[in-house]
């Protein structure tokens, strides 16, 4: 039985990777072959002075090359441009490709911005390359980010929001300095990241880097990511999703969640993270659930060949996350969690505890694997530890720290 679900979870990593290739062939084809017509920015009237607000020229640029019946470009020469509040909507007539050469900056005060910068909807066939920058200038919007305290809290702009975008690809561009999350993907099916950059210092709060929810087909590939929350976070809704390649720090890692803390929150199914690097992140591969409040499942999760330096929370499996004390700790998670591999994992842990799977007492962890696990803690405070309850995982290979 084992090896038929190895078998059938190998042939599903390998049908996302195919999917990922297939895109990225189709988008060179697309390039090679095309001489599509090209709408620049500068012919608009967008000034790289970094007085002269871009969103008319970049709305204007985006309507024309969105009409055409054609493949067409949409080129942001190199340059400074300073870029308002921005929404980009389709469908769009045939492919779209958007050359961001220049960097577009954000109003360093986050009042004018609302909850997204630049939002863009409903497009499919969509590429995105060029080298340049998103910058959010989020230096002066951190201090004001409580809304992990004040469910309250008035909303701080997402540097990058893509909705309902299809066949997409996403590569060799930068998101910097967000004044909140600096990707979120909503309702996204085979998209794809290649050689993205993420970057923002550690105490930039709540700033994830890539958050996707309610998508289909994703792969963040080759990619890094430093930032003040977590790198890559998967909400509900999440299926065949591949992260391999990924850089990771600073950050919180790569998590699944939080789930359960709304009612009808759909199942995240199939996640593959391979061939990953944390580094000094708070957390490394991370699966959270609120206790008590609503129900769900995760399953078909897989973590394998991982390395942390000098990670706080190697692994964790955490069904009772209750940050600022926002819940009733004092009942279970209704959040099922099964079929889970954690395999070939190597590397150093901040804290003695580099092993942490702490799963609901009403409905328990099922067909969690572990194999080849070697962590060591360096600190006063002995060796490396695990600590697991509610779950019975099966071992193999090397586990240290043992104690599960």
């Amino acid at each position: 039985m084992r090896r038929s679900n190895n078998f059938n979870n190998r042939t599903k990593e390998m049908a996302i990777s195919v999917s990922a290739v297939t895109l990225l062939l189709m988008v060179l084809a697309y390039t090679a072959n095309s001489q599509p017509a090209t709408f620049d920015i500068t012919k608009y009237g967008a000034v790289a002075d970094e007085k002269t607000d871009s969103v008319q020229a970049l709305t204007s640029a985006w309507n024309e090359a969105c009409a055409s019946p054609t493949p067409s470009s949409i080129l942001v020469p190199p340059g400074n441009f300073l870029l308002g509040k921005t929404a980009l909507k389709g469908p769009c007539k045939a492919h779209l490709d958007f050359q961001l050469q220049g960097t577009f900056k954000a109003p360093a005060d986050p009042s004018s911005l609302g909850d997204g910068w630049i939002t863009m909807d409903y497009v499919d066939s969509f590429s995105m390359s060029g080298g340049g920058i998103f910058d959010g200038q989020g230096e002066t919007a951190w201090g004001q980010n409580n809304c992990h305290k004040d469910p309250k809290c008035k909303a701080l702009a997402v540097n990058l929001r893509f909705n309902f975008f299809k066949n997409t690809m996403i590569t060799k561009v930068t998101s910097l300095n967000s004044k909140n999350f600096h990707i979120n993907l909503i309702g996204c099916g085979n998209f794809t990241f290649k050689e993205f950059n993420i970057t923002a210092p550690a105490e930039s709060l709540n700033t994830d880097g890539i958050h996707i929810g309610k998508s289909n087909g994703i792969n963040i590939i080759d990619t890094h990511i430093g930032t003040g929350d977590d790198c890559i976070s998967l909400g509900d809704g999440c299926q065949n999703i591949n992260i391999t390649g990924v850089t990771c720090g600073p950050g919180h890692g790569i998590s699944i969640g939080s789930l359960g803390k709304y009612p009808g929150e759909e199942p995240v199914t199939g996640v593959f993270v391979k061939n990953c690097t944390f580094t000094n992140t708070d957390n490394g591969v991370r699966i959270k659930s609120w206790p008590a409040l609503s129900a769900g499942t995760v399953a078909d999760v897989h973590y394998e060949d991982i390395i942390v330096n000098n990670v706080s929370n190697p692994v964790v499996i955490d069904q009772m996350y209750c940050p600022w004390n926002q819940c009733n700790d004092k009942e279970p998670s209704k959040v099922k969690i099964s079929n889970v591999s954690i395999k070939n994992v190597k590397g150093t842990s901040f804290t003695p505890t580099a092993v942490k799977l702490l799963c609901s007492s009403s409905i328990p962890c099922e067909g969690v694997e572990m194999s080849d696990i070697d962590i060591t803690y360096a600190g006063a405070e002995g060796p490396a530890k695990s600590e697991c309850t509610n779950v019975k995982p099966t071992i193999t290979g090397t586990l240290n720290p043992p104690g599960c």
